[in-house]
C-alpha cells in the first residue's frame, strides 16, 4: 500500500476483500481521509453509507464508520441497497457524504468503495487526489480505534422505494405484465421486486436472496441465461437484470433475446424523439457503443456525442452539453437532469416499460430498429504500454483499414485500464472481413509491444 499506483481507479476503490486497500485497517485510514477532506467545515456532520450482497460489506461499513468516527463524522446506514440508491439518499437527505461498498457486477471475494458528494455526484479528480495524498502520508495505524457502528435507518429504504415510485409516474400501470426480475443477489434484491410489485406487475423473481457469497453468481446481468429461458416458460412481456449494485440494467424480450445498453437507448431515444420530447435531439454513448446505435437514431433525427468509457465522461458530457440521455452499451443508462444524473437500473427499466405501455408495442418491436454490425473484440497481451499513435507501424495499418472500411466500419484501439493488454475493436457491415482486419492488427502490436 506504499506504491506510486492510483489508490481510485475508474470507479472507486476495488480489489480482494480483506487485502490492500480493502483491508478492514486500510478502509478505516480510507473513512479518516474521506472525512478530512469532505467534511472541513463546522458541523456536525453525517455520512451515509450502505453495501450490496456481499459478506465481507458490514465488516467494511463499520471500519468506515471507526475513520469517518476519527475526524469528526458520524456515520448511518441503510444497509443492503443499491449504489444509486445510495447516491439518491445522500443528495436528497442532509448528509455530508455517501460511501457506497460494492464491487458491482465483480464476484463475492471482491469489494469496493464508492465515494459521493453531499450531491451525490462521484468525488472529482481533484478530491481523490487529496485523498490519496493524506493516505500515503499518513502512517498506518497500529490497531484498529475504537468499535463504532453506523446507526441503521430502516426508513431510508421506503424513502428510496416512494423516490422510484414517483419517477415511475402515477399513470404507469403494470396491471396484468408478467416481468421476470433477476436482482444479481445484490443491492436492488429487496427494493427491485416492490416498485414492479407496488406498479402492478405479476413479478417472478430471480437472484433476490442475497448470502453472502452468491452475488452474481450465474444470475445478473453478467449471467442472463436462466432469466431468458425464465422469460420464455412464462410468456412474459419483459426480463429484468440488475448488476450487483444496481446501476447497470440489462433487458430480455418476450423472445427471449438479449437487448443491452444500445438496445435501450434505441428505444428510449426514437420514443423521445417521436413524442417531441427532445430540447436538443443527441443523446451521449462511448466509444464502444455499436455503429447500430447511430443508424437506428439517424431516422429519428437524433445524433450521438461519443465520449470515452466509463458513466463518469457519459454524465459529464451530459452535463456540459444539457443533454438527457445517455448511457454504455453495459447497460449502465444515464437519463440526465431528470434522475439526478445518477445511472439505475431500476429507472431505466421502468422508462422502458413507459414506452411499452404508451405504445402498446412488444420489446422487440421496439428494439428492431437496432441492428449491431458485425463487431470483433481482440485482446493483445503487451509487455509496456507506449502510446498507440507512436507506433508508425500501428498506425499506417489503421489507417489502411479505416480506409477499406469507409462510413460503415471503424478501428478503435486501447489499452486496459487494469490489466497488460492492448484492446483491438473493428467493426463493419462484413463480419469475415472485420475478424480478418482485426487479425491483423493484432499481429502487428505483438510483433511491436507483445508480452
Amino acid at each position: 500500500m506504499t506504491g506510486t499506483e492510483a489508490i481510485f481507479g475508474t470507479d472507486g476503490i476495488r480489489g480482494r476483500a480483506g487485502e490492500g486497500w480493502l483491508s478492514e485497517e486500510a478502509v478505516e485510514r480510507v473513512g479518516r481521509a474521506v472525512g478530512q477532506v469532505l467534511a472541513r467545515d463546522a458541523g456536525p456532520h453525517v455520512a451515509l453509507l450502505g453495501h450490496d450482497g456481499r459478506r465481507s460489506g458490514p465488516e467494511l461499513e463499520r471500519a468506515l464508520a471507526r475513520g469517518l468516527s476519527a475526524s469528526g463524522v458520524d456515520a448511518k446506514t441503510t444497509g443492503l441497497i443499491s449504489t444509486p440508491g445510495l447516491a439518491w439518499l445522500t443528495r436528497a437527505g442532509d448528509f455530508r457524504l455517501g460511501i457506497m461498498v460494492s464491487a458491482s457486477h465483480n464476484p463475492a471475494h471482491d469489494n469496493g468503495i464508492k465515494v459521493f458528494s453531499g450531491e451525490g455526484d462521484k468525488l472529482s479528480d481533484e478530491a481523490q487526489e487529496e485523498i490519496e495524498a493524506l493516505l500515503r502520508a499518513a502512517a498506518p495505524a497500529s490497531e484498529n480505534g475504537a468499535e463504532v457502528r453506523p446507526a441503521h435507518d430502516a426508513k431510508l429504504e421506503s424513502d428510496y422505494l416512494d423516490h422510484l415510485l414517483q419517477t415511475a409516474g402515477s399513470d404507469l400501470s403494470l396491471a396484468g405484465i408478467q416481468l421476470v426480475l433477476d436482482c444479481a443477489n445484490g443491492g436492488g434484491s429487496r427494493v427491485a421486486p416492490r416498485v414492479f410489485g407496488r406498479l402492478g406487475a405479476i413479478v417472478h423473481t430471480l437472484g433476490a436472496e442475497p448470502d453472502g457469497d452468491n452475488i452474481n453468481q450465474d444470475c445478473g446481468s453478467t449471467h442472463p441465461e436462466r432469466l431468458q429461458a425464465e422469460v420464455v416458460a412464462r410468456g412474459a412481456q419483459m426480463g429484468i437484470a440488475l448488476d450487483g449494485d444496481g446501476d447497470r440494467c440489462i433487458l430480455v424480450d418476450e423472445r427471449g433475446e438479449i437487448v443491452h445498453g444500445d438496445g435501450i437507448m434505441t428505444v428510449i431515444a426514437r420514443h423521445t424523439a417521436e413524442a417531441g420530447g427532445f430540447r436538443d435531439p443527441r443523446i451521449v454513448a462511448t466509444v464502444m457503443s455499436n455503429r447500430g446505435l447511430h443508424r437506428a437514431l439517424r431516422d429519428v433525427g437524433v445524433k450521438v456525442v461519443e465520449v470515452g468509457v466509463g458513466d463518469r465522461q457519459v454524465v459529464e458530457s451530459l452535463r456540459k452539453e444539457g443533454l438527457q440521455l445517455g448511457g454504455e452499451q453495459s447497460g449502465h443508462i444515464v437519463l440526465g437532469a431528470d434522475n439526478a444524473y445518477i445511472g439505475d437500473g431500476i429507472v431505466t427499466a421502468l422508462r422502458v416499460l413507459r414506452v411499452l405501455s404508451e405504445t402498446q408495442k412488444p420489446l422487440s418491436e421496439l428494439t428492431s430498429p437496432y441492428q449491431p454490425m458485425p463487431q470483433v473484440l481482440l485482446n493483445v497481451p503487451v509487455s509496456r504500454k507506449p502510446d498507440l499513435t507512436e507506433l508508425p507501424g500501428v498506425v499506417d495499418l489503421v489507417r489502411e483499414i479505416e480506409e477499406e472500411l469507409g462510413e460503415d466500419g471503424r478501428v478503435l484501439l486501447r489499452y486496459s485500464g487494469t490489466e497488460d493488454l492492448a484492446r483491438v475493436m473493428v467493426e463493419g457491415l462484413d463480419a469475415s472481413e472485420i475478424q480478418a482486419l482485426a487479425d491483423s492488427l493484432a499481429t502487428c502490436i505483438r510483433a511491436e509491444i507483445g508480452a
